[in-house]
């Protein structure tokens, strides 16, 4: 759903050989479950509209109520992410459509000016799956190679180079790769033997490779293996096991790697105390961590000022705490400062800051506990979190 630093924005995926559970597996973030099918109505966004981050027709006033984004018919969405101010939506022909900020080539459109209205990737087909990082993105291909574009200051595009791409380039050496998350400045792919592979921006350790050496080409994740799904944060990692337990891994001054320290991590270590997990997801723009768990509640750890946890305070957590007023939860997204929840029912609710109305609750207030379901949305099956706004379809 996935900017860097000290808080930056993430999503995650799962193995092929899971698909039953796909449309239960969120995440930034993939913002929600990839191969799920969204229900009539329209596409809506809400929050932010800096660099025309809704794509309501080069309008650029924040929302703080859902309003419709042109172009795009729900009944073909597959999936949906967001970044930092930029959207993808998957659509069930296996191409790509991409809206709001352009700066750094992020919407694969050969230019790099803004984009109001959907406009499709280019020389992008056969994809199963989209995760967009902060500035950049990657596209999972049904041969189980790996596309990416935009930024690549630190190498995260994974070509060898750190040359900005304006369209979709290929990742060196990834085969058999069956998810993929797109982190701050890094990326992650999941491989199909159940390890992971990293690249990119490595000052916090979010590679995993026991170094914090910058990788222009996937680096193996050290000591990883019998992993299911992964998540990326602004500069942390997440790998859910085929146990139900969760590894993290980087950046953690926060607490977003649950290991009750705020030490940095190199190499993975387990998030304290969390068992039956369903689905992970990382705030690509940010510093919070989120787990669906088998019972249809949310777990959440790490940077909470805003009450993005949901726990009814503003104090960050380096363990799991339980959000607070959601349940019967199917999907989860994690945005710079926010945090939203899909039930099975289709309502949307949020929690967390709300200082662009991206909770769409009406105000701008920021919420440390759920609100009620964001008005104006029937039946919603797929959602995405992007650093100060949100999207449903």
């Amino acid at each position: 759903m996935k900017l860097i630093s000290s808080g930056r924005p993430a999503r995650a995926s799962v193995r092929p050989g899971l698909m039953a559970l796909l449309a239960l597996l969120t995440a930034s973030v993939l913002a929600t479950a990839p191969g799920a099918t969204a229900q009539e109505g329209r596409v809506k966004a809400w929050g932010s509209n800096s660099n025309l981050a809704l794509g309501d027709d080069a309008a650029t006033t924040s929302r703080q109520t859902p309003a419709a984004v042109p172009g795009i018919t729900p009944s073909d969405i597959s999936a949906l992410t967001s970044g930092h101010e930029h959207s993808l939506a998957l659509l069930s022909n296996g191409t790509v459509e991409s809206w709001g900020r352009n700066s750094e080539g992020q919407l694969g459109i050969g230019t790099v000016a803004h984009q109001a209205v959907a406009a499709t990737v280019n020389n992008l087909t056969g994809v199963r799956a989209v995760s967009a990082g902060t500035l950049h993105n990657l596209a999972l291909l049904s041969d189980g190679t790996v596309r990416s574009w935009g930024y690549n200051n630190a190498g995260q595009l994974g070509d060898n180079t750190v040359t900005q791409r304006t369209t979709p380039v290929t990742v060196s050496g990834l085969t058999n790769v069956e998810a993929i998350a797109a982190g701050g400045y890094f990326s992650l792919a999941l491989m199909s033997d159940g390890t992971v592979k990293a690249w990119g921006a490595n000052t916090y350790g979010q590679l995993g490779d026991g170094t914090t050496t910058n990788r222009s080409t996937p680096v193996t994740v050290s000591g990883l293996s019998g992993v299911r799904a992964i998540a990326a944060g602004g500069n942390h990692s997440l790998a859910l096991m085929s146990d139900g337990t969760v590894k993290a891994w980087g950046y953690n001054a926060s607490g977003q790697l649950g290991d009750n320290t705020v030490s940095q991590r190199n190499t993975p270590v387990s998030v304290s105390g969390l068992t039956g997990v369903r689905a992970i997801t990382g705030a690509t723009n940010a510093n919070h961590s989120l787990a669906l768990m088998s019972d249809g509640t949310v777990k959440g750890w790490g940077a909470n000022t805003s009450g993005q946890l949901g726990d009814g305070t503003t104090t960050d957590r380096p363990t799991p705490v339980v959000m607070d007023g959601v349940s019967n939860v199917r999907s989860i997204a994690a945005g710079g400062s926010h945090s939203l929840t899909l039930t099975r029912e289709g309502q949307v609710k949020s929690v967390g800051g709300n200082a662009s109305g991206q909770l769409g609750d009406g105000t701008t207030t920021t919420r440390t506990t759920v609100v009620t379901p964001v008005s104006g949305l029937s039946s919603s099956s797929l959602i995405a979190a992007g650093y100060a706004f949100s999207i449903a379809a």
